[in-house]
């Protein structure tokens, strides 16, 4: 079982680009971890989705801005995310920009190296064993959550750097809460939970990865307090916004 579950609150950034970090792993760990937000701007804002109708130029002009925000990163992973369970290690040098096509998760070793989903109610899990300095970074929204790519994210880590999966901490980042995320009967059931009662029904995707972590045993399990719906001044919501939305990006990277 897991050794304590933690509610936290990310923490916003100083400087131009809108940040949140969850508090204290920087220090801790010696990692940046967060997710970008909403900004200000417009109803746009600091929209980091590459597949939307956005100018293609305010777009990349908007990440460069966010990769200088982080300049001791000297490399950038970045999936063509299909709700899919493939999670992919890093383990060859890089630099500038890597996009892949298919891989809803990254996992590495190595320093310098910034890992990101791109995510706007699906949860980013932040996975981290400080013994073998080794993270990975998982987009989950149901699909994932319900084919199990937490589990393919920590045999990633156990494979890719010897962890030990009791040691592997998690965190359970900004995304969409049980209140705001009403779905089908099918949908709860693929994820593990009951469909109780005539409906409608709500899924609370970060209790239902939080208990996937604990059947695995996990050391230290946090569920983040914001709501990317009810928090949406500061964050993007796709099921709010009815698929209006743009996207924010998760990141994990050693220092």
């Amino acid at each position: 079982m897991s050794e304590s579950t933690d509610l936290l609150r990310e923490v916003a950034c100083s400087g131009a680009v809108p940040r949140f970090e969850i508090p204290g792993w920087r220090e801790r760990f010696g990692v940046v971890a967060g997710i970008t937000g909403r900004g200000e701007g417009g109803s746009r804002g600091f929209d980091l989705g590459l597949w939307t109708d956005a100018p293609v130029g305010e777009t990349m002009n908007r990440w460069r801005a966010f990769r200088s925000a982080e300049p001791k990163f000297d490399g950038l992973i970045l999936g063509h995310q299909v709700h899919g369970t493939v999670v992919q290690w890093h383990e060859a040098p890089s630099s500038g920009w890597l996009q892949l096509e298919g891989v809803d998760g990254h996992a590495t070793q190595r320093p310098g190296l910034l890992l990101t989903v791109t995510v706007a109610d699906c949860i980013p899990v932040f996975l981290i064993d400080p013994r073998h300095k080794a993270i990975a970074l998982l987009h989950a929204g149901w699909r994932g959550t319900a084919g199990r790519i937490l589990a393919r994210g920590v045999e990633t880590l156990v494979k890719g750097a010897g962890s030990s999966v009791s040691e592997i901490v998690m965190h359970c980042g900004i995304g969409i809460c049980g209140d705001c995320y009403e779905v089908g009967s099918e949908v709860v059931q693929e994820c593990g939970e009951e469909a109780e009662g005539a409906g409608p029904w709500h899924l609370d995707l970060r209790r239902t990865l939080k208990r996937q972590g604990e059947g695995l045993g996990l050391a230290q399990i946090s569920t983040s307090q914001w709501c990317s719906a009810h928090d949406g001044r500061q964050f993007y919501s796709h099921r709010a916004s009815r698929g209006r939305d743009g996207r924010m990006v998760a990141y994990l990277g050693i220092l």
